[in-house]
C-alpha cells in the first residue's frame, strides 16, 4: 500500500541494514525486554502510560508483556524489520488494528514477504477475519523515537517522523477532507479509502517528505 506522510529532517535519515539471512527469516533488531516496553508506552500521553497495556515483540510474535488497566495499549509496530513505530491505540484500536498487526509480526516470523503479507491481509478483511474500527477513536504516536519506513525507491531505510496523532477513519479520503495529502496541508490520510485509513495530525512543526508504507 502506498501512501504519503511527512517527514522531520531535523534528525536527518537514519539507514540501517541487516543482513539477507536475518530479513528473511523476519527478525527485527530491538533493544532488551525493559527498553521495548519503555519505548512503546512513550507513544503515550502521560496520563494514559501508567495504565496502558504492553505488546513486545518475540521469536514467533507479539507476547503480552502488561495487561491494560484503562482499554489503551502501546505497542512497537514493525511495517519493516528495521522500522520501529511506538504506538498506544484505545480500546476500539486494540480491538481492530492489533490482530492485523499481530498477524503481520507472525507472518514475517515465518519468513513471508511483504507482498505476500498484503495479499494476506487483503483477503483477511474480504472474508471478515480483521474488521475496521466502528467508531472514531485515537492511536497516540507521541514518541521522538518514530522511525517508519523510508520514501519508495530509497531501498530497506528508514527515516524519523515527528510526534502525531492518528484517527481511525475508515475509507476516508484527502479529498473528503478538502486537502491533498501534500506536504502543505495542516493534515493527511494515510491509507485513504481502505478499511484501515487514518487521519494523520502531526503535533510539531518539520520539514516535508514523502513516505512509502503503511500504519
Amino acid at each position: 500500500m502506498t501512501t504519503r506522510l511527512r517527514f522531520s529532517l531535523a534528525f536527518g535519515v537514519l539507514v540501517a541494514t541487516l543482513p539477507a539471512a536475518a530479513r528473511a527469516q523476519g527478525q527485527v533488531p530491538r533493544t532488551d525486554r525493559d527498553d521495548e516496553i519503555a519505548l512503546a508506552l512513550s507513544a503515550c500521553p502521560s496520563t494514559v502510560a501508567s495504565g496502558a497495556g504492553v505488546f513486545v515483540l518475540g521469536k514467533a510474535g507479539y507476547e503480552k508483556a502488561r495487561e491494560s488497566q484503562n482499554g489503551f495499549v502501546a505497542i512497537v509496530a514493525h511495517a519493516l524489520p528495521i522500522s520501529r513505530e511506538p504506538q498506544c491505540m484505545d480500546a476500539e484500536g486494540a480491538r481492530t488494528h492489533l490482530p492485523r498487526l499481530f498477524k503481520q509480526a507472525e507472518l514475517r516470523a515465518q519468513g513471508k514477504t511483504a507482498e505476500d503479507i498484503r495479499r494476506y491481509v487483503a483477503a483477511a478483511f474480504a472474508r471478515g477475519e480483521f474488521v475496521a474500527p466502528s467508531k472514531a477513536g485515537v492511536d497516540y504516536m507521541l514518541s521522538t523515537q518514530n522511525l517508519p519506513p523510508a520514501a519508495a525507491g530509497k531501498g530497506d531505510t528508514v527515516e524519523h517522523f515527528p510526534p502525531h496523532v492518528m484517527i481511525y477513519a475508515p475509507f476516508i479520503t484527502n479529498k473528503d477532507l478538502g486537502v491533498d495529502g501534500s506536504e502543505n496541508g495542516p493534515l493527511f490520510v494515510v491509507g485513504e479509502g481502505t478499511p484501515h485509513a487514518l487521519i494523520i495530525i502531526t503535533t510539531a512543526s518539520h520539514d516535508m517528505a514523502h513516505h512509502s508504507g503503511g500504519h
